[in-house]
């Protein structure tokens, strides 16, 4: 995992994604931005941040009267981590595997097979032009 990223539960993520969209945030913001999506209590929403504090994702300004919350990580950074979480628990560490799993599933449209193999080429341009 890149930089050792502590895994993030489900919860914390929408967490993540509420500070990630703007910060720094109080809590009472990050509260009142949740509340219009989920129905958890306030405590819950504070338990989280306090969880995220303590796991070194979120960090905390405590230089003025009321706090305020900011990611420590970028949304790629946590993204990235969690993705080779992922592969890594699901499919043993090969990435091969779960992209093979998808292309077979036939859930991918025409348009997402071209942005891939647009992908593909240009990271073989780029591997070949790195030689």
């Amino acid at each position: 995992m890149p930089k050792n990223i502590p895994n993030i539960s489900e919860a914390e993520w929408e967490v993540m994604h509420t500070l990630w969209k703007n910060s720094p945030q109080t809590a009472n913001d990050v509260i009142l931005a949740l509340q219009n999506r989920t129905d958890w209590k306030p405590k819950t929403i504070r338990t989280l941040l306090d969880r995220l504090v303590h796991k070194k994702v979120v960090g905390v300004n405590k230089d003025q009267k009321v706090y305020t919350f900011y990611p420590l990580y970028s949304q790629d950074e946590c993204q990235r981590a969690e993705a080779q979480s992922f592969i890594q628990r699901i499919y043993g560490g090969t990435l091969k595997s779960m992209l093979v799993q998808f292309i077979k599933e036939d859930s991918l449209t025409e348009e997402e097979i071209n942005e891939l193999r647009s992908i593909l080429d240009k990271r073989e341009k780029k591997q070949s032009s790195n030689q």
